[in-house]
């Protein structure tokens, strides 16, 4: 959208976004002026960013690998150093893998790892209805399906035994450091999909101790930590029976466990 006479200066709304402490205030105005359909909407956008809202709940969307996936308001936004995790789950599978994405909020990382392989089964679950709704135009681009519940309940029975790669988008936020997490996820996303419990790996727990029964022979299940959190995550992963690896990413800041489980015979 082009700005007319009558609405404020591209340089007017980047001074906006400074001033409300927006870190990247041209790029910010360069998108959403690009994505406002008309001035009014334009101003709402700018408002709602100013007010605090998360750039990709105001923009309806939000760049993961080089997609563009759709983001609802509320819902969790896909973090950049999770494309980490879809590079380490990309090395690990080959085409038509069976692919299930838990706590999959946006379904960001079934999206992009299907496109990664080219083709996949993806079949994705969050205990969030507007998580599994905005999953589920998301998925639809690559054949892929979303189900509401608690992890692995809402699942098809079908799927244990057959899953390639088990990604975890799990919440490793303690629960005590919710609080200090920055306004913009801590008053914008769902809090379940930001709360780990206690010691920041309680879903992380439950998510490991049921993987082998829907781990194909020789599959992975790969989710996030913190770095602290690493010693007490590979010992999770290995009680569940998993074969544990860390890889890390100094650039993205990331941290992946990876739990492979052993070939038949």
């Amino acid at each position: 959208m082009s700005l007319s006479p009558s609405l404020p200066s591209s340089s007017a709304i980047v001074g906006r976004l400074r001033a409300a402490g927006c870190v990247f205030a041209e790029d910010e105005a360069r998108l959403l002026i690009d994505t406002a359909r008309t001035p009014d909407d334009l101003a709402a956008m700018v408002d709602r960013r100013v007010a605090g809202l998360p750039l990709e709940h105001v923009l309806g969307w939000a760049e993961f690998c080089g997609l563009r996936v759709a983001v609802d308001p509320g819902v969790f936004v896909p973090r950049r150093r999770t494309e980490f995790l879809v590079r380490q789950a990309a090395a690990l599978a080959g085409p038509g893998a069976v692919v299930v994405d838990l706590c999959c909020g946006s379904g960001a990382l079934g999206v992009a790892l299907a496109a990664a392989l080219g083709t996949a089964e993806v079949h994705a679950a969050d205990i969030d209805p507007a998580a599994v709704a905005c999953a589920r135009r998301n998925l639809a681009s690559v054949g892929g399906r979303a189900y509401e519940g608690d992890l692995y309940d809402p699942l098809p029975a079908t799927l244990r035994g057959r899953v390639d790669v088990l990604l975890a988008n799990v919440p490793y936020v303690p629960t005590g450091e919710v609080a200090l997490l920055p306004a913009e996820a801590r008053d914008h996303e769902a809090r379940v999909a930001l709360d780990g419990g206690a010691d920041g790996l309680e879903v992380a727990r439950r998510v490991t101790a049921e993987a082998p029964h829907w781990l194909a022979p020789g599959g992975h299940l790969l989710f996030e930590t913190s770095d602290r959190q690493v010693p007490r995550a590979v010992e999770i992963v290995a009680r569940a029976g998993l074969v544990p690896q860390v890889v890390a990413s100094d650039d993205l800041n990331a941290t992946v466990v990876i739990g492979s489980l052993g070939s038949a015979g």
